[in-house]
């Protein structure tokens, strides 16, 4: 199913649409959970039909919109969850002075929002770095999984706690690693999660639209730093980023680089 940019799919909330400047168009054909194609790649855990039926109930539309987009903004609350279905996106922080700090990348499967519910506003912003597909859940329901199906509620809290170890991973990587081994673990881990989702290409490339800007910010480095770290490591053969793709050239050397962890990209629960 292609992206449309710039439709905003059913059950529409007018402050949003004012936020992210984007007119309601004709809505595409919405994407059945029963049959959402996630669930066939593999990565993620079964569900009952139950659950399924009821995941489907908890939805009240899907967005599509195009790169660039904020699905959300710092200090605002929209209220809702949303699943990336197509695309990919990132966390994001910013300061009084303009830094941008990158939390973590967002791929297909992943649950985002979580945070909003802790308190009233977004301590973070979203963006998309592709034109994206995502299903809407409204936040006010998330007491309804937890009561109606406890084990979607443990779902969830293994969401938030596979994110937590991402974002420990990060924390490793700007206290203690150094720049080749930080880009190392950002490709490694991006290349091996963009693979688990099952968008690894024949020739063993995988879609890659992230910039050296995001990079950096990602990693607390320079854009300076970044490029030229970059061009070492792959001058050496160990990656190869070319037309928006990327290449492991060297897998087993850039793990040993990067001291790389493995988290779980395979069983994981998609709601």
């Amino acid at each position: 199913m292609d992206p449309i940019p710039g439709v905003y799919v059913k059950g529409r909330s007018e402050s949003i649409l004012k936020q992210r400047d984007i007119s309601p168009q004709a809505a595409p054909v919405l994407t059945p959970c029963a049959q959402c194609p996630l669930r066939r790649v593999g990565a993620f855990s079964a569900n009952t039909p139950e659950e399924i039926a009821f995941i489907q109930d908890f939805k009240t539309g899907e967005i599509v919109l195009p790169a660039g987009s904020l699905l959300s903004r710092e200090g605002v609350s929209i209220g809702e969850f949303h699943t990336l279905l197509q695309g990919w996106a990132f966390r994001f922080r910013t300061l009084s002075s303009g830094s941008r700090q990158i939390l973590n990348f967002l791929l297909p499967g992943d649950f985002i929002g979580l945070q909003d519910k802790l308190g009233a506003h977004a301590s973070h912003g979203v963006e998309l770095l592709t034109d994206a597909r995502l299903c809407r859940f409204p936040a006010s329901r998330l007491w309804d999984l937890y009561t109606n199906y406890p084990s979607l509620g443990y779902d969830v809290t293994w969401i938030a706690a596979h994110e937590e170890l991402i974002v420990d991973e990060n924390l490793v990587s700007v206290g203690q690693r150094t720049a080749a081994q930080r880009i190392a673990m950002l490709l490694i881990h991006l290349y091996k999660r963009a693979d688990s989702v099952g968008l690894k290409h024949p020739d063993g490339r995988v879609p890659f639209p992230v910039t050296q800007q995001h990079m950096a910010d990602a990693l607390g480095l320079s854009l300076v730093h970044t490029n030229k770290t970059l061009r070492k490591l792959q001058a050496s053969g160990h990656f190869e980023i070319a037309g928006g793709m990327l290449a492991l050239k060297r897998p087993e050397a850039m793990s040993r680089l990067a001291d790389y962890f493995a988290l779980p990209l395979h069983g994981r629960p998609l709601i």
